[in-house]
C-alpha cells in the first residue's frame, strides 16, 4: 500500500553501485504511462543515464516532458509523485531533482527525478520531517491534511494551502519564503500536484472515491480541488 510509504519515504541522495536492469526500467515507464493524472492533461517520460545527465549522483534519471502550463506542471507532479512512492515502496531509493535539467534537454522538458538502489534507510518516526506546523498548511487537523503535510517540495517551501468543505478539498498555491519568484514559475506547481498525490492517497486510504480533480486558474491564482465520496 502506498499510503504507508507516506510517513516513510525520504529523499535519498546516495545510491549503490547496482544498477537496474532494462526490465525495471522498463516496468517505470510503464508504470508511469499507466498512472491517471489531471483530467485533459498528458506528459512524457524517458530515462536517461548519468552520463546523459551529467551528473553521476544516480544511476538512472527519469525526465518529465509537457506544455508550459500551471495545470501541466501539477499534472506532472501528480503523477510522477505516485512513481515516487512506488519505488520507495519496492526498497528503491528515489529523489526529485528540481534545479537542473538534463545536459542535453529537450525543449520541454520541466523537472527529473533520479532513481536507483540504496542502503539509505526509509524515515521511521514522522518527527524526522523537518515541515512547517500543521495550522500554517491547513484549515482543519485531520489524517489528510497530516498526510499532505509530509509532501515533498522544493526546498522544503511547501507551498500550498488545503481547505475542506464538504465532500471536498481545495489545495491553493501559495509561494513562501525569499525563493518564491524563482520557484513559482514551474516548480511549485510540480510541488502542488505532489501534494495532490499524497491528498488522493489519504483519501482512498479513507475508503473515499474520487469524483473530480479541477485545476482552477485565472492566470494568477492557481488551485486544484478534489470532490470525493
Amino acid at each position: 500500500m502506498l499510503y504507508a510509504i507516506l510517513s516513510h519515504r525520504r529523499s535519498v541522495r546516495s545510491y549503490t553501485d547496482e544498477k537496474p536492469d532494462a526490465a525495471l526500467r522498463e516496468e517505470i515507464l510503464q508504470y508511469l504511462n499507466g498512472t491517471t493524472g489531471i483530467p485533459g492533461q498528458t506528459a512524457r517520460f524517458r530515462i536517461i543515464t548519468a552520463q546523459e545527465m551529467g551528473n553521476d549522483m544516480a544511476p538512472y534519471y527519469v525526465v518529465a516532458s509537457c506544455e508550459k502550463a500551471d495545470a501541466a506542471y501539477a499534472n506532472v507532479g501528480f503523477v510522477m509523485e505516485k512513481l515516487d512512492l512506488w519505488l520507495q515502496d519496492k526498497g528503491l531509493g528515489s529523489l526529485w531533482y528540481g534545479m537542473k535539467l538534463p545536459k542535453v534537454s529537450e525543449a520541454d522538458d520541466c523537472i527529473v527525478m533520479a532513481f536507483g538502489f540504496t542502503e539509505v534507510p526509509q524515515r521511521t518516526e514522522e518527527s524526522s520531517f523537518k515541515r512547517l506546523p500543521l495550522e500554517k498548511i491547513s484549515d482543519t487537523d485531520n489524517a489528510v491534511a497530516r498526510a499532505v503535510r509530509l509532501a515533498p517540495s522544493a526546498v522544503n517551501s511547501q507551498p500550498w494551502t488545503l481547505k475542506f468543505e464538504e465532500n471536498s478539498l481545495t489545495l491553493t498555491l501559495t509561494g513562501r519564503g525569499l525563493l518564491r519568484l524563482k520557484l513559482e514559475k514551474k516548480l511549485n506547481k510540480i510541488d502542488l500536484g505532489i501534494a495532490l498525490r499524497f491528498a488522493v492517497t489519504a483519501l482512498e486510504h479513507e475508503g473515499k472515491r474520487i469524483a473530480e480533480i479541477r485545476p482552477n486558474t485565472d492566470g494568477k491564482a492557481f488551485s486544484i480541488t478534489v470532490k470525493y465520496e
